[in-house]
C-alpha cells in the first residue's frame, strides 16, 4: 500500500515556524493499528488522515504517536492547506466530519478560518504533581478537556520551566496543560505555552484546541470577542481568534515543508 503523505507547518508563514504535522489523504480507512504505526514513524505532535466523503467533505482523524485525538486545531488547519493548495479544491471551504462534530475551514485571503467548539474552563484545584513540576507558580487554576493556568505577565511565561520528568506518572488523557498571560507584544492580546506529559512532544509548538478554551476565557476576563494569540514557543505561531457563542473561530497561515509517499 502506497500512501500520500505531506508534512505542513501550520500557525506561521514561515518555514521551520508553526506547529510541523503530517498530512495522509486516503481512499479507504486503512486499520487503526497502521494508523497509529505511521504517527509513531513520524514522531510529530500529530498525524491527521482524511478520506473524501462527498464533494469539499470529508472524514478527518487525528493521532499522536501515543494515542487517537479527538481535536487538534493544527493538524486540521495543515489539512484545510494541502485539500485547498495541493489537491485543487476549487470551493472557498471544507467541512470535516470529526469526534468533535463538523469542522468548517474556509479560505480567507491568505488566512484559514476554522470553526472549532467553545470549551470554556471552570474554576479548579491544581493536583500536587503539577504544582510540584512548576518552576513558578500560577495565580489561577481552571480546567476544561486541559488545565488553564494563568500567570501574572508574559515574562513568567517565558521563563517558566516544566518539568517534565515529574509529570511522567501524571495522566491527563487527551489534555495538557496551558500556561497563559496578557500579551506584551504589540498588537498581541494573550500569549500561551502548552505542555502534554508523557506525549513524544512535550511542549507542544502551537496548539489550536487549546485555543478552545484560551478564547473563551479571555472573552470573559476582556470583554471583547476578538483577540490575536501567540504561542511562545522556541517555534511560535500566531492566531488571529474570535469567540461567536458556542464557538471559537482560529484563523491562522500555513506552509508546506514536503510531500512523498509511505510504504506500508
Amino acid at each position: 500500500m502506497t500512501i500520500k503523505m505531506y508534512q505542513v507547518d501550520a500557525f506561521t508563514d514561515t518555514l521551520f515556524g508553526g506547529n510541523p504535522a503530517a498530512i495522509c489523504p486516503l481512499s479507504s480507512w486503512p486499520d487503526d493499528e497502521l494508523l497509529l504505526s505511521i504517527a509513531q514513524e513520524n514522531n510529530l505532535a500529530e498525524t491527521a488522515y482524511f478520506l473524501p466523503l462527498d464533494e469539499g467533505r470529508y472524514h478527518l482523524r487525528w493521532f499522536t504517536p501515543e494515542l487517537e485525538m479527538d481535536l487538534c486545531g493544527h493538524a486540521t488547519l495543515a489539512s484545510a492547506y494541502v485539500i485547498f493548495h495541493e489537491l485543487g479544491l476549487q470551493a472557498d471551504e471544507v467541512i470535516f466530519e470529526t469526534k468533535s462534530g463538523l469542522l468548517t475551514v474556509k479560505k480567507k485571503g491568505e488566512l484559514l478560518e476554522m470553526d472549532l467548539p467553545s470549551r470554556p474552563p471552570i474554576a479548579a484545584n491544581l493536583p500536587p504533581d503539577i504544582s510540584a513540576a512548576l518552576s513558578i507558580q500560577p495565580t489561577e487554576v481552571w480546567k476544561a478537556r486541559d488545565y488553564l493556568l494563568l500567570y501574572e505577565s508574559a515574562t513568567d511565561i517565558r521563563e517558566l520551566s516544566v518539568d517534565e520528568g515529574a509529570l511522567k506518572g501524571v495522566d491527563l488523557g487527551p489534555g495538557g496543560i496551558i500556561v497563559t498571560a496578557l500579551g506584551d507584544m504589540p498588537g498581541v492580546d494573550f500569549v500561551s505555552r502548552f505542555f502534554t506529559p508523557g506525549a513524544a512532544v512535550f511542549e507542544d509548538p502551537v496548539t489550536g484546541s487549546a485555543h478552545c478554551t484560551l478564547i473563551p476565557y479571555w472573552t470573559e476576563r476582556s470583554g471583547r470577542s476578538q483577540h490575536v494569540a501567540h504561542q511562545l514557543s522556541s517555534r511560535g505561531g500566531q492566531l488571529y481568534c474570535e469567540q461567536r457563542e458556542d464557538r471559537v473561530i482560529v484563523r491562522g497561515q500555513a506552509v508546506k515543508y514536503l510531500e512523498g509517499e509511505i510504504h506500508v
